[in-house]
């Protein structure tokens, strides 16, 4: 399925937010997630079901000021 991808169209095979970070070889990465606008915790990546047309965010934290 087709997702927005912070910004980017992005073809994806996951079905939730979860396998869309495995996906993305993102799994193990300490990011933080939002779906449609609202923000998504951990807890809930792995029952957050994706559909097409979805928009995604993934941000990382910066160190530094």
């Amino acid at each position: 399925m087709q997702i927005m991808l912070n910004g980017e169209a992005t073809d994806l095979a996951a079905d939730t937010l979860e396998q869309a970070l495995q996906e993305l070889d993102l799994g193990k990465a300490v990011v933080a997630t939002a779906l449609n606008g609202d923000f998504v915790p951990a807890r809930l990546r792995s029952v957050t079901a994706l559909r097409q047309g979805d928009r995604i965010e993934i941000v990382a934290p910066m160190q530094g000021g």
